[in-house]
């Protein structure tokens, strides 16, 4: 996370661009008064934005939690290693 002001966030904007795109970096924007800013890539604001949709779903988080306890009791099937992707579903279609 990379931390800097409104005038050197203008004068190295490719900079600071590029740091969030390229590297998933998080640019913390201070201004004066107290007030700010993050600057995050297009990727990191849609990750964020769909976590937001699927947490405030009560059907997805019901489906998160119902997995949850499928996991916990057993209810699954697992790829075997070196097992081929299309024998691993041809085995659990017939499960």
């Amino acid at each position: 996370m990379r931390t800097t002001n409104f005038t050197d966030l203008r004068n190295n904007l490719k900079k600071y661009l590029d740091a969030v795109t390229n590297d998933s970096d998080t640019v913390i924007i201070n201004r004066d008064g107290g007030t700010g800013a993050v600057l995050i890539s297009l990727d990191e604001y849609n990750a964020i934005k769909e976590t937001e949709y699927i947490m405030t779903s009560p059907a997805m988080m019901e489906a998160i939690r119902e997995g949850e306890r499928d996991i916990k009791e057993g209810r699954f099937v697992s790829q075997q290693p070196g097992e081929s992707i299309s024998d691993f579903l041809n085995r659990i279609a017939n499960v």
